[in-house]
């Protein structure tokens, strides 16, 4: 289980980065990249640090965007990034 939520870890950071280097003009307003500091909170479902309800704050105008995404879509659309939104007092974007 243990290696499992670590491979899908390194799966996502490896997608964000790939995600960054992507370029073009949203991706400098919308920066996947500092999502993945949420990476345990949305995988695993454990408790979302300050520095991850920070980024997610700054990076709430672009939700609808990441979930319309097919390489985003199923982590923004989980059960633990609902549970992730509601412990920073963010609310579920209706996209």
């Amino acid at each position: 289980m243990a290696k499992q939520a670590v491979a899908m870890l390194v799966a996502l950071a490896l997608v964000v980065v790939a995600a960054a280097s992507a370029g073009g003009a949203s991706a400098q307003q919308c920066n996947a990249s500092q999502l993945a500091v949420c990476a345990p909170a949305v995988i695993i479902g454990s408790a979302p640090s300050a520095p991850c309800c920070a980024n997610l704050r700054a990076q709430q105008p672009c939700f609808c965007q990441y979930a319309r995404n097919p390489v985003y879509s199923s982590y923004i659309n989980s059960p633990n990034a609902r549970r992730t939104l509601s412990s920073c007092g963010i609310s579920i974007p209706s996209c």
